[in-house]
């Protein structure tokens, strides 16, 4: 039996890479979009213009009460009628991105609402414009405060990166519903996935629980 396990790992791990490599490629485009946009949304929120305010609120409340599978639906398979084509990578990272932006720009703006409002008061005396106040004096605290639950946030995008599968994206949960339905190995297919996702989330679980530390230090 060991022998046969032995052979399951060989021969499945070469192919649940090159899935796991499709996973990390779907994370990094997807976080790179979920923080550009989390920071824009963010911003909007604690601009004080009613305007951008309440469009960035709705935005976010509603983003956040649709199910990801049934975004990446929308943009795989809606926009294209609408003359917008996407590819099942790119619906897949701009879909997670735009789903998790709405969650990031809940830690940013924890974040920047965190600091002593004292701070910017005494900025705008010394003569710095409100963008000046933002860019040099609230923002880079406001990233240290954000880091643990941006890093949890992380690690939900990583493990919800699985979701793409259902646009034919070929990450890591799809290769292996392929190979365990060729080969009816589910316990040992699954069993090296789980392994594969652990690998790939515990390196941010400990730097999480660092950070969480380092901050409850200070």
């Amino acid at each position: 039996m060991a022998v046969f396990a032995w052979q399951d790992i060989v021969e499945f791990t070469p192919l649940l890479a090159e899935g796991a490599v499709v996973t990390v490629e779907v994370f990094a485009g997807a976080l790179v979009v979920a923080t550009m946009l989390g920071l824009l949304w963010a911003l909007m929120r604690v601009s004080g213009i009613p305007l951008l305010s309440g469009f960035a609120k709705g935005l976010i409340n509603i983003i956040r009460g649709i199910p990801i599978l049934v975004q990446l639906f929308y943009i795989y398979f809606v926009l294209p009628e609408l003359g917008i084509e996407l590819n099942a990578m790119q619906a897949g990272i701009f879909g997670l991105g735009f789903a998790y932006s709405c969650y990031m720009a809940e830690v940013f703006r924890g974040g920047i609402e965190a600091i002593d409002p004292g701070q910017s008061e005494a900025a705008k005396s010394l003569g710095m414009s409100r963008v000046k106040t933002m860019v040099r004096v609230v923002l880079p605290q406001a990233f240290k405060v954000s880091l643990p639950p941006y890093g949890n946030t992380c690690i939900m995008l990583i493990k919800d990166t699985s979701q793409a599968s259902i646009i034919t994206v070929a990450e890591l949960t799809f290769q292996s519903k392929l190979i365990a339905s060729s080969t009816f190995k589910n316990a040992e297919v699954f069993t090296l996935v789980t392994v594969f996702y652990l690998a790939l989330c515990l390196p941010l679980i400990f730097v999480v629980g660092r950070l969480e530390k380092r901050m409850g230090r200070r």
